[in-house]
């Protein structure tokens, strides 16, 4: 009996034990519950770490690409003004770094970049420009166009005399005129044949000319040109086939330049001077440009007065060629000096100055002939 009555309490006693490990279990449940909830914050917090630390990473990492892959550049139109000068033979590069040299830009890459953007590589041209400080690189582009370049462009015609270029250079840039004189005896590159004097060799052409250019630097340039011809057209050489020297040509084409009335007759002309110079040693070359010159003046027929000028210009006193040049020839006229036409003229006259019709002959009584109609054409 007692063991009948020890096994009913044992079959108790296990539904007692079970009833307190489901109670266990539960509890058990809820730590593992709440370790998951623990690990799984714990995973979240450190992702939200690694995203904070890439997302750092990443933005510095951007901050650092912007910086490399887009240089600093200003933005707006500048302020100030100062004037900047692209060089001859300058590349975009040298430009770009020029302006961030004078802080008209922030980098010279900027620059460089706007160029591309806009194609306009090619497009830089030497000459002053006035510009800003701290502009940006696509504004400063937009003034570096080559008509805002501080420069005035000046045409010195063919046959000019010095005198009057001067006046001309005077007025272009707001230099005194004496300035000028003084710079023709500096060093301006003459030729050694030219003995000092800058007449008839201050080429006549088209010129650029910047407002920082002393007389000295204007005055080479204008010499320079002729030098440039000079070697072109073998001044010394050709000169010296015809048996004369460099400069004694350059005297003819000067006469050539004042007496023509057009290109087309300036052959003709210097063959009469030839002609008056060689055929006929015992005829003066008298000419009118030649005694208007010895006497400061200007005219195309010298008067009996003008004539009787004892200036070793008047070339109707004396024989051959005037001591030098009287005005500044160009192209054409060096060029008909070098290789005259061919003829046996010895007269022209100009019978219709207006019209620029010139007419040639051998005979001297035809001359006075042209003289008279000369004179009903100028009354």
């Amino acid at each position: 009996m007692d063991i009948l009555l020890g096994a009913e309490d044992d079959d108790g006693s296990p539904r007692r034990r079970t009833s307190g490990s489901r109670t266990q279990q539960r509890r058990s449940r809820r730590r593992r519950k709440k370790q998951r909830r623990k690990g799984r914050v714990a995973t979240l917090f450190a992702v939200v770490i690694i995203i904070g630390v890439l997302g750092g990473l990443g933005y510095f990492g951007f901050t650092w690409a912007r910086s490399v892959m887009i240089p600093k550049d200003y933005s707006g139109e500048g302020r100030g003004e100062v004037v900047v000068e692209i060089e001859e033979g300058a590349s975009a590069t040298d430009v770009a770094q020029m302006l961030e040299d004078e802080g008209v830009v922030a980098s010279a890459r900027a620059f460089v970049n706007a160029i591309g953007a806009a194609g306009k590589s090619s497009s830089l041209q030497p000459g002053q420009y006035e510009m800003r400080k701290g502009m940006s690189a696509a504004s400063a582009l937009t003034l570096l166009d080559p008509k805002n370049r501080m420069l005035n462009r000046l045409t010195i015609r063919e046959g000019l005399r010095l005198s009057k270029i001067y006046e001309e250079l005077s007025t272009a840039t707001g230099k005194p005129v004496e300035d000028f004189k003084k710079a023709a005896r500096a060093d301006i590159g003459l030729p050694s044949y030219a003995k000092g004097r800058l007449e008839g060799f201050a080429f006549p052409a088209t010129y650029e000319i910047s407002s920082k250019l002393t007389p000295q630097q204007i005055l080479t340039k204008m010499v320079d040109r002729f030098n440039q011809t000079a070697d072109r057209v073998d001044l010394e050489g050709q000169a010296k086939q015809l048996g004369f020297t460099a400069k004694q040509i350059i005297v003819i084409a000067s006469i050539v330049q004042a007496e023509s009335g057009s290109a087309e007759d300036m052959p003709k002309v210097a063959r009469v001077i030839y002609n008056r110079l060689t055929s006929n040693p015992q005829m003066k070359l008298g000419m009118d440009s030649t005694v208007m010159y010895g006497l400061n003046k200007y005219g195309i027929a010298a008067s009996h007065a003008d004539l009787e000028s004892t200036s070793r210009y008047n070339t109707y006193k004396y024989f051959g060629l005037p001591p030098g040049p009287i005005a500044n020839p160009g192209d054409h006229a060096i060029e008909a000096a070098l290789h005259p036409a061919d003829g046996n003229w010895l007269y022209f006259v100009t019978v219709d100055p207006k019209r620029g019709i010139t007419k040639f002959t051998d005979k001297e009584s035809e001359f006075w002939k042209l003289r008279d109609e000369f004179n009903r054409n100028n009354k």
